[in-house]
This record gives structure tokens, C-alpha cells and sequence, in this order.
């Protein structure tokens, strides 16, 4: 049964991919950290300094608007100012004419400018009282199908502290959005199948890394390495029954990666058998509770 829902998923994936799909957007809000009065994202070194997506605020920013922030939770960010100051250089000017020529020294001003490091803390509107968010408040209800493939999956630790969703191969372990932050919920579970896809990978498991090269973001093996995460996404979301809701946005993902792969859509099937091999490796568990449950029946 399962092997027929992986086929038909990536059958649906090709058409998709065939007929034009529409541009991919990222499932859940809330990723980025923005500043709470500006909504301004904050950018370059600071998308890193700030540990979570969402809104933030400065010290004076929360008190105008009566809010009250909690002690010990700030986090630093830097920018650079621009201080003026002035510069002087001597010009000669050369006055009257033939023997006539006389030499005299100006001093010329100009208004020059240069960059200074510095710092200011903020806070997360979590670890702010009295200010509501104005991202879109969402509360979803866990998908029971989707919800069983999760949790027989509990070889690798699923975290949500942070904004984005991504493997780490290096620690094991796997962050997601929290539920809330996706306003489709079955877009939580494709985003959490992708990770777990990825996860598979690992050394331990199916060993589809190879050393030193899987975590190069844009390197070939990377690009086909999120081709077998996201067709294995998608074939978990058919499983789970929910692949509907999710196969738009996984064939604009996985289109964009093929354009990394100058567009080669044979690379869609052997994506598709290791993407399959994941999917029974995350399902395992599932499939023997099932065998034996047939036998206590049989019995």
C-alpha cells in the first residue's frame, strides 16, 4: 500500500512540475525576527544574534507603549553610525598674471563621515508584558495520521527554538516552527516530514551524506539532498493523507532545486527511491505495530 502512495505522489510531483507551478513560499510566519514597531527584518549579522523569529523591541520602544519588559531575556544587536566630522586640506591658488603671479595657501573644509560599531539590546515581545503580537494569532489541532509518523519517529530530538525549520547533522537533532506559527497546519507537518526525511541521512541510519560536503548550502549533493527530502515529505504527507493541502508548495520547493541541477527531471527518480527508503526507515516502527496487532487478531 505504501509503495503505491509513494509512486502516485511522485507522479503527481512530475505533473506539477510539468505543467507550471506556482512561486514557492515559506509556510510558516513568524521566521524572521522583525522589530515590533518598524516591521523591519533585521538583517546580516543580526538574523543570527537573535536566537528566535518574530517581533522585537527596545527597552524605550516597550515602555512607550506601556509595556513592561522582563529582566535577564535581552539580546544584543549592532549596527553601524556614521559620525560626520570635519577635514581640512591646504589649496594653493595662483593670482594675477605673467611676473606678476602670486602663490597664496587656502584652507579647504569638507564634511567627512565614519562608521562606528555599536550596540543596543532588544527584547523578544515573548519576554514582554502588557504589548500584544500583530503577527496573526493561529492555534491548530494536530492531524491524528500525521501525528502517528511523527511519534514513531523517536529516534531524533524535535525541538522549536527557533524560527526555521532545519536539521542539524552535526547534533542530531531537528527544529521546527512551533504549530501555531503555520497558518495550514498540514504545512507543519510537511515542513516536520522534510527535517525527518533529512534526518535519515545521518551516518547511523541510511548514511546518505557524504563527508564534508552535505551541509554546503548550493553544492550538488545538497541540492539532491533536499530533492529526496522534499519528494519524501511529500510521500509521508500521502500516507498521512494531507498531500492535497501540501503538493503545491513541495513542487515549487523541489522546482527550484532542479534549476540548481540545470533543470534535469531525471534526477526526480532516483530523488524518488531514496526518498522511499526514508520513508520506510520513519514508518518502520509503524508498519510492526501493525503486524503485530494482526497477529493478537489472528490469535
Amino acid at each position: 500500500m505504501a509503495n503505491k502512495v509513494y509512486d502516485y505522489v511522485t507522479e503527481r510531483i512530475i505533473e506539477q512540475l510539468e505543467t507550471g507551478t506556482i512561486p514557492w513560499s515559506k509556510p510558516w510566519q513568524g521566521g524572521d525576527p522583525i522589530n515590533y514597531v518598524s516591521r523591519k527584518p533585521y538583517r546580516g549579522v543580526n538574523r543570527f544574534l537573535l536566537p528566535k523569529g518574530g517581533e522585537y523591541m527596545t527597552f524605550n520602544q516597550a515602555k512607550k507603549l506601556g509595556g513592561k519588559v522582563k529582566k535577564g531575556k535581552s539580546n544584543m544587536i549592532v549596527f553601524w553610525k556614521l559620525v560626520p566630522y570635519k577635514k581640512s586640506k591646504k589649496v594653493t591658488e595662483v593670482k594675477g598674471s605673467g611676473n606678476k603671479e602670486e602663490n597664496k595657501d587656502k584652507e579647504e573644509k569638507s564634511v567627512m563621515t565614519y562608521p562606528i560599531l555599536r550596540y543596543y539590546n532588544v527584547w523578544h515581545i515573548d519576554d514582554i508584558e502588557g504589548i500584544e503580537t500583530k503577527l496573526e494569532k493561529i492555534e491548530n489541532d494536530p492531524i491524528e495520521s500525521a501525528e502517528e509518523i511523527a511519534s514513531a519517529y523517536d529516534e531524533v530530538k524535535v525541538v522549536n527554538e527557533r524560527g526555521n525549520a532545519f536539521y542539524s547533522p552535526n547534533k542530531d537533532f531537528i527544529n521546527v516552527p512551533d504549530i501555531n506559527k503555520f497558518p495550514k497546519v498540514e504545512e507543519y507537518y510537511s515542513t516536520l516530514f522534510h527535517e525527518m526525511i533529512h534526518s535519515t541521512g545521518h551516518k547511523t541510519r541510511l548514511n546518505r551524506f557524504k563527508p564534508n560536503e552535505s551541509t554546503i548550502f548550493g553544492s550538488k549533493t545538497y541540492s539532491k539532498e533536499e530533492l529526496v527530502a522534499e519528494l519524501g515529505a511529500s510521500m509521508l504527507c500521502g500516507v498521512a493523507g494531507i498531500e492535497d493541502e501540501t503538493i503545491d508548495n513541495s513542487a515549487s520547493y523541489i522546482e527550484g532545486w532542479l534549476k540548481q541541477l540545470k533543470n534535469d527531471n531525471t534526477l526526480i527518480i532516483s530523488a524518488s527511491s531514496k526518498a522511499q527508503k526514508a520513508c520506510d526507515y520513519i514508518t518502520k516502527n509503524i508498519k510492526e505495530k501493525e503486524s503485530e496487532t494482526g497477529k493478537e487478531e489472528v490469535a
